[in-house]
C-alpha cells in the first residue's frame, strides 16, 4: 500500500512537470492528488482492467497520461523485484546442488536429533510458532542400525514386543536387534519374529544366565532385579566387532524413526563414549525426602533408559574394569544400588564427565512421578521417545498421560504382520560378505545356546486363523500390571483388547503372554 502511494506521488510530480498547465489551472491541478488519489486498494471495473486512479480522474485528459505514468513506474518496480527473485533463486539452487554426505538422496530429516553449532538456524517465525528443531545428522541409506535390550519374563516380553513394533513402524533402515534374555523371553520373542518375517531385520539372542555372575555381587533394591544391572556387561556380551549400539529399556515407546537417534553418534567428540539424557526428576539432587542420600551424579544425573554406547571406544578405555572399580568404591558407603545400573553409570560419569554426550531430553521423556517431562515438548511433533520409568507404568500421574497411554496401546494392539514392508533400495537377503558371521540377515541366532527355538508358523491376528481369543490387558483404562487381578471389562475395553490366535497353536511359553 505504501509502495502504491509513493508511485502515485512520483507519477503526479512527473505529470506536473511535463504537462505545464496554464497558470489559472495550476492550483486546481496541484490539488488533484489530495482530492482524487486514493490510498485504498484499486478497484477492478467490469471489463477486468485494474484502475489505479479514483473515479474523479477517470474522464479527464490528464487522467490518461497520469495512469500511463503510474503503470510504467509500476512495471519498472515489478521488473526489479523479479530480477532480485531470480538472483536469490539461482543462489539457492547453487547451494542445493551440493548435498551433504550420508543423506537420503534429496530427503533430509525435518526434526531435530541433536543440537549443535553446526545446525542451521530457524527463521523468526519458526522460533515463535515451534520449538527449536534444527536439522539432525543424516544416516546413510541402508545403514544397519544395532539395538540392544535386556528382557526376562512374560511381562517384560510384552513390553519389548510393543517397543519393537513402535521401532519397526517408523524405521527406514535395516535393523539388528540384540536381546539378552532368559529362556521365557527367548521363546516368546523368537517365535514372534519368525511369525512376522519382517524384511531387513536381524535378531540375535544372548543367554542372560551366563551374565549373572558378572553382576550378582552387586546388591540392588530396584524392582528390575539382577537384570537391571546387565547393561553394564554389554561390551562383553555383544560381539567384539560391534562398534556401537543403541541400548533401550523394555518400557520404551518410539514416536519417530530410530535412525534419527543413531545419527547422533556422528556428533560425538573423539573422547565421548556414551550418550544419555539428563534425569528429569530430583532424585540425584537428594531433596525428595529427609535423609535421602542418592549415589553421586553430575548435576541432576542421567537416565539410562536410552543409551548410545560407543562399544569400540569403551573397550579401548577398559570399561569393564572401570565400572567395577566405581561400583566397589561406592558400595563401601552406599551398601546397595537403588536404581540398578543407572547409579553405577552416574557415579562413573561423575568421575569422567568428558566421556558423556548429553542428548536432548525429548529422546527420553520420562513419565515417572515428580518428573519435569513436560519441559521436553510443547507439541506432538517434539516427542521422540516415551519412557514409562515408574513402577506404576500406565497409571503414572502426568497431565498428558492419556495421550501417551493411547500411543502405547496403539502399538500394543498393532498387528505385527503389517510390518512386512520392504525397504526401498535396500537388499532383503544376506550379502555374501555377511554369510558365515554369527548374525546373518533374515536368521535368528542364539549365542551360547545349543539349539534354536522352533519357528511359529501362524502370526498374530492373521486372517487365516478361524479361532481367536482376547487376553484381558486393561483394568480401568490401562493394561493389567504385575500383581493386579484381571477385572471384567466394559464394551469400550473389549474394542481395544489384544487379540491372538488360538492358544493351542502357540508354544507353551507364548500362550501365557
Amino acid at each position: 500500500m505504501q509502495l502504491l502511494t509513493r508511485i502515485k506521488q512520483k507519477a503526479v510530480r512527473f505529470l506536473f512537470n511535463t504537462l505545464s498547465p496554464p497558470a489559472g489551472d495550476a492550483a486546481e491541478f496541484f490539488y488533484l492528488p489530495a482530492c482524487c488519489l486514493s490510498s485504498d486498494p484499486p478497484s477492478r471495473p467490469p471489463d477486468g482492467r485494474s484502475l489505479l486512479l479514483t473515479p474523479c480522474l477517470a474522464d479527464t485528459p490528464a487522467a490518461q497520461v497520469l495512469e500511463r505514468a503510474v503503470l510504467e513506474s509500476r512495471v519498472r518496480e515489478v521488473e526489479e523485484e523479479n530480477r532480485q527473485i531470480r538472483l536469490q533463486l539461482s543462489q539457492s539452487q547453487g547451494t542445493a546442488a551440493q548435498p551433504p554426505d550420508g543423506n537420503y538422496g534429496n530427503q533430509q530429516w525435518g526434526a531435530s536429533a541433536d543440537t549443535g553449532p553446526e545446525d542451521g538456524d530457524n527463521t523468526a517465525e519458526e522460533k515463535n510458532n515451534h520449538t527449536e528443531c534444527p536439522r539432525s545428522p543424516t544416516v546413510q541409506k541402508c545403514e544397519l542400525i544395532h539395538v540392544a535390550c535386556v528382557c526376562a519374563g512374560h511381562n517384560a516380553s510384552r513390553d519389548v514386543v510393543t517397543l519393537v513394533k513402535s521401532v519397526l513402524f517408523h524405521r527406514r533402515n535395516p535393523l539388528h536387534f540384540h536381546f539378552i534374555t532368559d529362556t521365557v523371553a527367548n521363546r516368546i520373542l523368537s517365535s514372534l519374529f519368525q511369525s512376522w518375517m519382517v524384511p531387513s531385520v536381524q535378531v540375535s539372542f544372548y543367554d542372560a544366565d551366563e551374565l549373572k555372575s558378572e553382576v550378582s555381587w552387586i546388591p540392588n533394591k530396584h524392582y528390575s532385579g539382577i537384570y537391571g544391572l546387565m547393561k553394564l556387561t554389554l561390551t562383553k556380551a555383544l560381539p567384539s566387532d560391534l562398534s556401537k549400539v543403541i541400548v533401550l529399556d523394555t518400557d520404551i515407546t518410539f514416536a519417530t524413526d530410530i535412525a534419527e537417534l543413531w545419527g547422533i553418534f556422528r556428533k560425538f567428540t573423539d573422547k565421548q563414549v556414551i550418550g544419555l539424557v539428563e534425569n528429569q526428576s530430583d532424585w540425584y539432587l537428594g531433596n525428595l525426602w529427609k535423609n535421602h542420600k542418592p549415589w553421586p551424579a553430575l548435576g541432576r544425573g542421567f537416565n539410562t533408559g536410552v543409551i548410545l554406547l560407543y562399544l569400540e571406544r569403551l573397550r579401548r578405555i577398559g570399561w569393564e574394569q572401570m565400572w567395577r572399580l566405581t561400583a566397589e568404591r561406592e558400595l563401601m558407603s552406599m551398601l546397595s544400588t537403588s536404581l540398578a545400573d543407572q547409579d553405577i553409570f552416574n557415579a562413573f560419569i561423575k568421575q569422567n564427565p568428558v566421556l558423556v554426550h548429553q542428548l536432548p531430553c525429548f529422546w527420553n521423556v520420562q513419565l515417572s512421578d515428580h518428573t519435569r517431562s513436560e519441559q521436553c515438548y510443547t507439541e506432538v511433533s517434539d516427542l521422540k521417545v516415551i519412557h514409562w520409568n515408574s513402577p506404576k507404568k500406565l497409571r503414572v500421574k502426568n497431565k498428558h498421560v492419556e495421550f501417551f497411554r493411547n500411543l502405547y496401546l496403539t502399538f500394543l494392539e498393532y498387528d505385527g504382520n503389517l510390518l512386512r514392508r520392504e525397504l526401498f533400495g535396500c537388499p532383503s537377503q544376506a550379502s555374501p560378505e555377511t554369510l558365515g558371521r554369527p548374525h546373518q540377515l533374515g536368521t535368528l541366532h542364539v549365542r551360547r545356546r545349543s539349539s534354536a527355538v522352533p519357528a511359529l508358523r501362524s502370526g498374530l491376528r492373521g486372517p487365516q486363523e478361524p479361532q481367536e481369543r482376547r487376553l484381558p490387558h486393561r483394568v480401568q483404562g490401562g493394561p493389567v500390571l504385575p500383581g493386579q487381578p484381571g477385572e471384567e471389562r466394559g464394551s469400550e475395553e473389549r474394542q481395544h483388547a489384544l487379540r491372538v490366535p488360538d492358544r493351542r497353536r502357540l508354544p507353551a511359553d507364548v500362550r501365557s503372554l
